[in-house]
């Protein structure tokens, strides 16, 4: 049977589908009359619709040519047979006899033994697929690309459909049915600590994209042009305040304004306009073009970039339908945001002041929202699936951002609970504010150089708020990866002199650029490797590209004429290596010198351990550096041979077993008999328990991040080092997997404070 579908075929299909949406009849009735219409014009036998029940299991909720009481009983998980596939890897699938294909599974309860030809195309959402959108027919056939473009429109305006409160609502109603209890405390991943009890504020659900065609080009590429102008005006003027009072923070949103002022997809989606779409339906199409074309990337910075854009283009159609602004708007003072995605302009568009929690369905650790929230101290909790669609704006939400958990409607008895650690961490907060006036000094007199962490620019305004001895470690690497053109030397000294400025005479490490790996720069090609962590990335492209290399290492002397220079250049895996580095850096300082420049008073020159290699030629390389730092977060990847990215893995292993403590110890040793400068700046140095194993060991500087300073100088304060370094020898000799449990039992003996 030939399919009559054609261009006016979709747009009668879909005005025939609005028509019945509409009606005042149960959700499932609904459906089944859609199926049936989109059966009979679209000329095959069958269609069906199923529909994620939860994050594993697909269900049939509608169908037209099936068995009668196949609803509701047929059921596949995510990524079996063919439907399941389509909803797994959220990509259409046409087979001419799919009885016939390796993916095929024989469900008797569905009837469908009669059909042949298939084709399915997934209900997306956010990126992901709630539901599949299938037609079959009972003839052998190929069905043609423009089929399949029909379907998918359809497919959007399902989406929405499926996706409303009146289908979370008939959803809830099955559950209980089948006396299954519904979800009152989940467990997610924590990407910022604390707590928060508030009011659930369901960050802009996206309006549903009721019209597709229009009989109006030009009417509507002027409404998508003025949208798209007073869009990028609002943004310029939100990115220019210093609303959120943590300083300039330009370096985190030049990515999202990067695509908002993109000219080829404003083009694409005035094409689209043009071929007789609304501009809400262009967008939405050119949204989901590029994430067809993109999700199956490996690579992380097209990953983060897509969320980007489904920032930017959610914001687009906010202005279209006149409504923007209406997210931010609470009556509660003590609110928890829950979104599927989100932004930071977005999170901007709230009273952060109001905000007690964050929780992102689609959330990374290196998600600018997420970074944010956490200079912020706002809570943050992601990957919880179904939540976005389960909670109503206004219920009662507990986030425990500490141990992961999300409470709904949590009880008197649990709400007690949080009020106290919320006073506790208030009171928390308020003694570090108190400890400011006072050094990371031990309670045997042993001073601490305690030191921050700094890369993005509101981690500045840590700099007087901690009152630290200075930045151990600052990330020049995240104004290359915000912008999207290769900085040059004047701007990199720009950035370069703000930090020198803002930290006065204490001292300041800059980390030469350190990209490749998980951190890829959009204006550079060719860094796709099978094994980016130990591939061609830091120093190594660097020193290959020695051009880069050399206009930073100028860009550091110009930024610290009259000052202290300390420059240390990261994954040096030999001596030669570093002996390279430096000399490049040498040969700078000497053009400068030649031109009359002003230059630094003194320049020390040192390297970040992060590659075992350099452990072995440890002592050569400490004759020739004039400080080391520890970056344990590579350090103990490449120890344990263990991604630190794969949740599997996390527990697996520990830096606080006796192996890597004891090489630990070594570089410790080493550098004291060296009399050279050590410290750690990788998140050991953050973390109390941890950063007290680091003093037991030797260790007598650290750099700990901003957010994480006042807990480790109280750990210093409450700590006698000299006590502590005679434990840490007992349990060198352990072999056990790890140390964790005696240190934490040993802190709370000896009423070391570790939080």
């Amino acid at each position: 049977m030939e399919s009559r579908a054609t261009a006016n075929q979709a747009y009668v299909i879909l005005k025939h589908l609005r028509q019945i949406a509409e009606e005042q009849t149960d959700i499932s009735v609904r459906l089944n009359n859609i199926m049936s219409i989109i059966a009979q014009e679209m000329g095959v036998d069958a269609a069906s619709c199923f529909i994620n029940i939860d994050d594993n299991y697909l269900e049939l909720f509608a169908a037209h040519g099936f068995a009668p009481n196949a609803m509701h009983k047929v059921s596949l998980r995510i990524g079996e047979g063919l439907i399941g596939g389509i909803a797994k890897d959220c990509r259409p699938c046409a087979v001419s006899d799919y009885k016939q294909h390796p993916r095929y599974i024989h469900k008797a309860d569905l009837g469908e033994d009669a059909y042949k030809s298939f084709l399915g195309v997934p209900l997306i959402r956010r990126n992901k697929a709630i539901g599949v959108l299938v037609i079959e027919s009972k003839d052998t056939r190929e069905y043609t690309p423009h089929e399949q473009e029909t379907l998918e429109t359809i497919a959007m305006f399902l989406a929405d459909m499926v996706s409303s409160d009146e289908m979370s609502e008939y959803k809830k109603t099955l559950i209980k049915e089948r006396g299954l209890v519904t979800r009152e405390r989940i467990k997610g991943l924590s990407l910022s600590k604390g707590y928060g009890l508030g009011n659930a504020v369901i960050h802009r659900r996206r309006h549903a994209v009721t019209k597709i065609f229009t009989e109006d080009k030009d009417k509507e590429l002027e409404r998508l042009t003025l949208a798209h102008q007073k869009m990028n005006e609002d943004l310029d003027a939100k990115f220019n305040s210093t609303k959120l009072g943590i300083g300039e923070h330009m370096d985190i949103l030049d990515a999202y304004l990067m695509f908002a002022r993109d000219k080829g997809w404003f083009k694409k989606i005035a094409d689209n306009v043009m071929s007789g779409m609304t501009a809400e339906a262009a967008v939405e199409r050119s949204y989901e073009d590029m994430w067809n074309r993109l999700s199956a990337t490996t690579d992380p910075y097209l990953k983060e970039r897509l969320h980007d854009l489904r920032d930017v283009a959610d914001r687009l159609q906010s202005y279209l339908s006149g409504d923007f602004g209406e997210s931010g708007k609470s009556n509660s003072d003590n609110i928890i945001i829950i979104a599927q995605t989100m932004g930071p302009a977005e999170l901007m568009d709230y009273d952060y002041t109001k905000i007690r929690g964050l929780i992102i369905e689609d959330g990374t650790p290196t998600m600018h929202v997420a970074i944010v929230a956490k200079a912020l101290n706002i809570p943050v909790i992601a990957k919880i699936k179904g939540l976005f669609d389960e909670v109503k704006s206004g219920e009662e939400v507990a986030i425990d951002g500490t141990e992961g958990y999300v409470y709904l409607q949590p009880s008197k008895a649990i709400k007690q609970k949080f009020q106290a650690k919320i006073e506790e961490d208030k009171r928390l907060q308020a003694r570090f504010i108190e400890l400011r006036r006072h050094t990371s000094q031990s309670l045997d007199g042993v001073r601490i150089g305690h030191y921050i962490n700094v890369g993005l620019g509101f981690d500045l305004d840590y700099i007087e708020s901690t009152n630290c001895d200075g930045v151990g470690l600052y990330r020049t690497e995240i104004p290359f990866m915000a912008s999207n053109v290769m900085p040059d030397v004047e701007h990199q000294i720009s950035y370069y002199k703000e930090l020198m400025d803002k930290a006065g005479k204490r001292k300041v490490i800059f980390r030469s650029l350190d990209v490749g790996s998980d951190k890829l720069l959009p204006y550079w090609a060719g860094l796709t490797e099978e094994n980016p962590a130990i591939g061609w990335r830091s120093i190594r492209i660097t020193l290959d590209r020695r051009a880069i290399l050399r206009k930073q290492m100028r860009a550091f002397l110009e930024a610290a004429a009259g000052k202290e220079l300390n420059v240390m250049f990261p994954m040096i895996s030999d001596l030669e290596e570093f002996a390279e580095a430096k000399e490049t850096l040498m040969l700078e300082l000497e053009k400068e010198k030649r031109s009359n420049r002003p230059i630094p008073v003194k320049v020390n020159v040192g390297l970040m351990i992060e590659v075992p290699s350099v452990v072995f030629q440890l002592d050569e390389i400490l004759e020739k550096a004039d400080f080391i730092s520890v970056g344990t977060n590579d350090l103990a990847q490449f120890v344990f041979a263990c991604d630190r990215g794969n949740p599997r893995l996390t527990e697996r292993y520990d830096v606080l077993s006796a192996p890597f403590l004891r090489l630990m110890k070594e570089i410790a040793d080493k550098a004291a008999k060296h009399k050279v400068y050590c410290s750690v700046c990788g998140e050991m140095a953050s973390n109390p328990i941890e950063a007290l194993a680091l003093l037991g060991l030797g260790f007598r500087n650290l750099s700990s991040s901003g957010s994480s300073y006042g807990k480790v100088k109280c750990m210093i304060r409450s700590t006698n080092i000299e006590e502590v370094s005679d434990y840490m020898q007992i349990l060198l000799n352990s072999t056990k997997k790890t140390l964790r449990p005696q240190l934490i039992a040993y802190a709370y003996d000896h009423g070391i404070e570790i939080y």
